[in-house]
C-alpha cells in the first residue's frame, strides 16, 4: 500500500501526451506502486491517478455502494467514466488518454499535485490560477474544516 503522497512536481507533456513521472515522487511509492497506476477526471477540470493499489480500494468502496440508488448510480458512472489503466513504459513514462487531456484542459506543462494516497494532475496554467486564488481567510477556512475532525475525535473519546 502506498504511503501518504506529498509534493508539487512540474513535469512537461510531449505531443504523444507522455510525461516522466518525477523521481521524488515514484520514490514515495511503495515498490509494488511504482509501475501501474490508473488515471480518471478529477472532480475540478484536473485529472487524478491513482496507484493501482489504492484505485482498487478506491474502487471497492464505490462498488459497494447500493446501486438501487439513482444518485449512487449516476456519481459510480460519473466517477468511472474515462478511468484507464497506465502503466510505466520502459523510459519511466506514463501516457495520458487523449480524451482526458482534453477534459483536464492539459497542455505542454503540467503540475502534478501529491497528497494522501493520490496524485492530481492538472495544467499548469491552470493549477497557478487556483492556487493563486488562495482564501482571503485560510485561517477561517481551516476552522471550518478541520475544527470539525477535533470536535469528531473529543465526541469519540466521549
Amino acid at each position: 500500500m502506498t504511503k501518504h503522497l506529498l509534493g508539487e512536481f512540474e513535469c512537461k507533456v510531449d505531443s504523444k501526451g507522455r510525461f516522466l513521472l518525477p523521481s521524488g515522487l515514484k520514490k514515495q511509492l511503495g515498490e509494488s506502486d511504482q509501475e501501474r497506476f490508473v488515471v480518471n477526471r478529477g472532480l475540478e477540470n484536473n485529472l487524478t491517478l491513482y496507484p493501482e493499489s489504492e484505485w482498487l480500494q478506491i474502487s471497492r468502496e464505490v462498488n459497494a455502494l447500493n446501486l438501487y440508488n439513482k444518485k449512487n448510480r449516476e456519481f459510480a458512472r460519473y466517477f468511472f467514466r474515462g478511468a484507464t489503466e497506465l502503466k510505466l513504459d520502459s523510459a519511466g513514462r506514463l501516457l495520458l488518454p487523449r480524451q482526458l487531456i482534453e477534459y483536464g484542459g492539459i497542455g505542454r506543462e503540467i503540475v502534478l499535485f501529491a497528497y494522501g494516497q493520490r496524485i492530481e494532475i492538472w495544467d499548469k496554467e491552470s493549477y497557478e490560477k487556483m492556487m493563486a486564488n488562495e482564501p482571503d481567510d485560510f485561517s477561517s477556512l481551516a476552522e471550518e474544516v478541520m475544527g470539525k475532525i477535533n470536535q469528531e475525535s473529543a465526541d469519540d473519546k466521549k
